[in-house]
């Protein structure tokens, strides 16, 4: 539970923020006042503060620290981080989707630490946004700090603006691909991604 203190800081660090929740709790015909509600506007601003928290991070940043330079042998195979869980937000109806993102590229003398992967893919979340475009981001940032022979980012996500509202259709997903380079051009080369990815997806790795 936070603190009188805590609260009190974040009253005046951002003051219409913590109104404009108590407004949105009176236009839907709740009394911000009551015990249960009493500390939304706090819980919300903080929540958000955590949501998109995206917009503090620099992507190339994230990337950019950890390479191994003149990796030489490494430029024919795909190096592949799959299955990275996201949350992001709708930037339509600030209502969550979620889903998984498979990432590959193939080097160009240089690769990342495979936890600078996952870092891009959730700076990139903690973002207003729709799919298409965060799937989009991924790619067009790792081809430009990694500068590889090519990347492949296949993104399958579950929308709540469409399974708690609107067409309220629960069992729908929505699977988003961006290609570059060798991935692009080669279909040999983007379906050995494909086959990797539902490979990977049969292999019990569990302890």
């Amino acid at each position: 539970m936070a603190t009188e203190e805590e609260k009190k800081a974040m009253e005046i660090k951002f003051p219409e923020a913590m109104g404009h929740v108590r407004a949105l709790l009176e236009s839907i015909g709740e009394d911000p006042d009551r015990e249960g509600l009493r500390d939304t506007p706090y819980r919300v601003v903080k929540s958000y503060m955590e949501l998109y928290g995206g917009y503090q991070d620099d992507p190339k940043t994230v990337l950019g620290t950890f390479f191994e330079e003149d990796c030489a042998s490494l430029t024919d195979g795909i190096v592949m981080c799959d299955h990275i869980s996201f949350w992001s937000t709708c930037e339509h109806h600030m209502i969550p989707f979620y889903g998984m993102c498979h990432v590959g590229y193939l080097p160009n003398k240089k690769v990342v630490g495979i936890s600078k992967i996952v870092r891009l893919v959730e700076a990139y979340a903690a973002r207003l946004q729709i799919q298409e475009g965060l799937c989009c981001k991924i790619a067009d940032t790792l081809m430009e700090v990694l500068k590889p022979q090519g990347v492949a980012v296949v993104m399958v996500g579950k929308h709540l603006c469409m399974t708690a509202r609107g067409v309220k259709n629960a069992t729908s997903k929505m699977t988003v691909s961006e290609t570059r380079g060798k991935f692009r051009d080669e279909p040999a080369t983007r379906s050995e991604f494909f086959d990797l990815i539902k490979l990977s997806s049969s292999v019990d790795l569990s302890i």
